[in-house]
C-alpha cells in the first residue's frame, strides 16, 4: 500500500532540499542590497534625460571620451603582453618567492589609487629611479603624457588580467599540454595553440575586467599624469571638473560610464575564471559498432627503432625491445606504470630515464623532440578542436602542411571507423569515439615510440574488440615499441609480444605472455587473470606456509625456506556440503561470501580462518544442487597437483 501525505496550509510548497533563509541573515542581506542599489538608484534618479544627448556631445566630453578609450585600449594590451605569461609563470612554475610576486600582483587592487600615482612618480618620475634613465637614453617623459595615463592605467588594471587568467590555468590540468608536446609541439605553440584557447574564457573575463578598469581609473592618472585636456583629461577625470562647474553634466557622463560597466559584468556572467573542460559522453551501450576495417594498414614509416632505457627515481628498472615490439606493462594501482610513462616522455621529476630510440640518444632532448607519442587514460582531446584537426595536430607540429595533414588524419581517422566523425568536437562524441580518436591522432603523428595508458578501457566490448584488431593490424607494421599499460588480460594477450610486471616501481616478471600467463610470479597478475594466488613460504615437510597459520600441500615443492607463489585455477577448486572423502589433500572449511557469473558459469568467493580467500569456478546446476548462497557453510578442497608453485 502506497502512502499519501498531504501537506497543510495554502501556499506552494518548497522545493526539495531548499533551505529556509534563517531571519538574522535576510535581514543584513538585504540591507547589503540596499546600500548597494542606492547610488545607482541616485544616478538614474537625477539624470536629466532631456539634456543627456547634449550633455554627452559637449566638445569636451568627446575629446575625453575618445582619450579614455585610446589609453583604456592601450592599457589592455601592455596588460596582456605582460601579464599574460606572468599568469602562466604563477600557474605553472613553482620559485623562491612566488608568493611575494603574488602579493605584488594583487597589491595594486588594495593600494589606494592616488599612493599608486605617487609611488609610480617615484619609479618613473623624471626624479624617480627609471625617469632620469628613460629621459637620457630614450627620450621618454612619462609624467604628464598621454603614455603617462597608459602607465597608470596598466598599473591599476592588469591584476584583474593576471587573476582570472591565473585561476583558469590552475583549472586546467597539464594532460593536454603535455600530450601536445608528446605529438611534437614546441612550448610556444602549445601555449598558442591549446593553452590559451583552452582558457579563453578566462582570459575573455580579465580582458573585459581589465578593459573597465583603465577605462575608469582616476586616482593614479590624475597623480602621476596630471589632468591636461587632451593629453591626460581622460573621462573619470572630467566628471571630477563638472562635479564643479556643472553636477548635471557630471552625472549624465557617470551614468556612461555606469553602463558600460554593467555591460561589460552581464556580458561575463558565469565566466570570471572559466576555463574550457573536455566533456564528453560517456560510452554508451547503444553506440553503433565501428564499421569494419577493410582497408590496408599505412605503410610503415622508414626505419627501425629498436627501445633502451635504464629508469631510476620512483621506478628503478631496465627496459629493451627490438623495433616492432608491443609491451604490455601490467601490475596493481600504484606499481609505477603511468610514472614509467611519464618517466620516457621526460615529464615526471619523480623518475628519470636514460632513453634510447634506435641509434639516437634523446635522453636530453624535451618532450617535443623526442618523437614519443602518447595517448593518457582520458584522451586528452583538445576541446577547441574537430576529430580532424585534433588527429592532424601532430603532424600541423612537426611542419607537414595543411592539406597533407589534413588528408592523412582522416585516413587514420576511417581506419578506426570515427571518419564520419570528423566535424565533431570531443564533446559531442561518446567515450568511445573519443578514445578512438586519441588512438587515431597517437598513430597519425608518425612516433618512435607509442605509449598507451589504458587506450581502450572506456570502450564498450564490441567496439573494444574492433579496435583491438585494428591497433594489432597497426602495431605490426609499425617501425619503433609499444608500451601498452592495461588491466584487461585479453588485451595483453592478445596485443603484446611481451608481458612487463611491475610492483614497486621494480620489475617482477618480464616474459612472453603465454610465460606469464602459466607462471605468473605476481599476486596481482594471478588474480587479473582469474587465478587464486597465494604467496607462502616452502617447508621442509614438502608443504607451503600461507600467511597466518595455513598449510597448502602441492605436489612439487621448492627447496625449504624458498619463497614461492601457489597459483590455483578457479575451475580447480571442489565445492561441498559436507568434508569430502578420499583423494584430496588440501581441505579447508569456509563461508560463501559472494557469488557472481562469468560467462555460463558462477565464481564462488569463501572465506576460512584455514586459508586465505578462496574463489572457485561452477555451473549454475551444481550451485543448485549444493543450495548456494551468501553465508552458505561449505567445504573446499583442492589436490595437490592441481596447485602451480612459482618461485620468487
Amino acid at each position: 500500500m502506497s502512502r499519501l501525505s498531504i501537506r497543510r496550509g495554502t501556499g506552494p510548497a518548497r522545493a526539495p532540499g531548499r533551505t529556509r533563509t534563517p531571519l538574522a541573515l535576510a535581514l543584513p542581506a538585504l540591507l547589503a542590497i540596499a546600500f548597494l542599489l542606492m547610488p545607482l538608484i541616485g544616478i538614474l534618479a537625477r539624470t536629466e534625460w532631456g539634456d543627456l544627448g547634449t550633455h554627452l556631445s559637449a566638445p569636451g566630453v568627446t575629446r575625453a571620451l575618445k582619450l579614455s578609450l585610446l589609453v583604456s585600449f592601450w592599457a589592455l594590451g601592455l596588460s596582456l603582453l605582460l601579464g599574460v605569461p606572468l599568469a602562466w609563470l604563477l600557474a605553472r612554475v613553482d620559485f623562491p618567492g612566488k608568493a611575494v610576486v603574488r602579493s605584488l600582483v594583487l597589491l595594486p587592487m588594495v593600494l589606494p589609487p592616488t599612493v599608486g600615482g605617487v609611488a609610480l612618480l617615484l619609479g618613473f618620475g623624471r626624479r624617480g629611479l627609471l625617469g632620469p634613465w628613460l629621459e637620457d637614453t630614450f627620450g621618454i617623459v612619462l609624467p604628464f603624457h598621454t603614455s603617462g595615463a597608459v602607465i597608470a592605467a596598466t598599473f591599476v588594471a592588469m591584476p584583474f588580467l593576471v587573476i582570472s587568467l591565473e585561476g583558469a590555468l590552475g583549472g586546467l590540468r597539464p594532460d593536454h599540454e603535455e600530450t601536445a608536446a608528446s605529438l611534437g609541439a614546441a612550448p610556444v605553440r602549445v601555449f598558442l595553440t591549446v593553452t590559451l584557447p583552452m582558457v579563453a574564457p578566462g582570459l575573455v573575463a580579465g580582458a573585459a575586467l581589465t578593459w573597465a578598469r583603465a577605462l575608469g581609473e582616476f586616482g593614479a592618472t590624475i597623480t602621476f599624469a596630471g589632468n591636461l585636456p587632451g593629453t591626460t583629461q581622460t573621462l573619470p577625470l572630467q566628471v571630477y571638473l563638472l562635479l564643479q562647474d556643472s553636477p548635471e553634466a557630471a552625472t549624465s557622463l557617470s551614468l556612461l560610464l555606469l553602463a558600460i560597466a554593467m555591460a561589460v559584468l552581464i556580458g561575463l556572467r558565469g565566466r570570471w575564471s572559466a576555463g574550457a573542460a573536455v566533456r564528453v559522453r560517456p560510452p554508451s551501450a547503444d553506440e553503433p559498432p565501428a564499421p569494419a576495417d577493410e582497408t590496408a594498414p599505412p605503410p610503415a614509416p622508414a626505419g627501425k627503432w629498436a627501445l633502451h632505457a635504464d629508469v631510476t627515481g620512483a621506478d628503478e628498472l631496465t627496459l629493451d625491445a627490438e623495433p616492432g615490439t608491443t609491451v604490455a606493462v601490467v601490475g596493481p594501482n600504484g606499481a609505477g606504470k603511468t610514472t614509467l610513462l611519464r618517466a620516457l616522455l621526460g615529464l615526471t621529476p619523480r623518475a628519470h630515464a636514460r632513453l634510447r630510440l634506435g641509434e639516437r640518444d634523446v635522453t636530453a632532448l624535451p618532450s617535443h623532440r623526442r618523437r614519443v607519442a602518447w595517448v593518457p587514460q582520458e584522451g586528452a582531446l583538445f576541446p577547441h578542436l574537430t576529430a580532424l584537426g585534433n588527429t592532424a595536430y601532430g603532424l600541423r607540429a612537426q611542419g607537414v602542411r595543411r592539406a597533407e595533414a589534413r588528408r592523412e588524419a582522416r585516413r587514420w581517422l576511417d581506419r578506426l571507423g570515427v571518419g564520419d566523425l570528423a566535424h565533431r568536437r570531443p564533446a559531442q562524441l561518446s567515450g568511445g569515439q573519443a578514445q578512438r580518436v586519441a588512438l587515431a591522432r597517437a598513430l597519425a603523428a608518425r612516433p618512435r615510440l607509442l605509449l598507451l595508458d589504458e587506450p581502450l578501457a572506456a570502450l564498450d566490448q564490441t567496439t573494444r574488440a574492433h579496435v583491438r584488431h585494428t591497433l594489432r593490424r597497426h602495431l605490426d607494421g609499425f617501425g619503433g615499441v609499444c608500451l601498452l599499460v592495461t588491466h584487461d588480460p585479453v588485451e595483453a594477450v592478445s596485443l603484446a609480444d611481451r608481458v612487463l610486471v611491475l610492483d614497486g616501481g621494480r620489475t617482477l616478471q618480464d616474459a612472453p605472455p603465454a610465460e606469464v600467463t602459466r607462471h605468473p610470479r605476481s599476486p596481482w597478475v594471478a588474480r587479473m587473470l582469474g587465478r587464486n594466488a597465494w604467496p607462502g613460504t616452502a617447508g621442509a615437510d614438502g608443504t607451503l606456509a600461507l600467511a597466518g597459520d595455513g598449510r597448502l600441500v602441492v605436489a612439487d615443492p621448492p627447496a625449504p625456506g624458498t619463497r614461492a607463489l601457489a597459483v590455483i585455477a578457479p575451475e580447480a577448486v571442489s565445492v561441498h556440503r559436507e568434508r569430502p572423502e578420499g583423494s584430496p589433500r588440501n581441505v579447508w572449511r569456509g563461508t560463501v561470501r559472494e557469488i557472481t557469473t562469468a560467462g555460463s558459469r558462477l565464481r564462488v568467493l569463501i572465506t576460512s580462518d584455514e586459508s586465505p580467500d578462496l574463489v572457485a569456478e561452477i555451473t549454475p546446476h551444481a550451485a543448485a544442487e549444493l543450495g548456494l548462497a551468501d553465508g552458505a557453510e561449505v567445504w573446499t578442497s583442492v589436490k595437490a597437483t592441481e596447485v602451480s608453485v612459482v618461485t620468487l
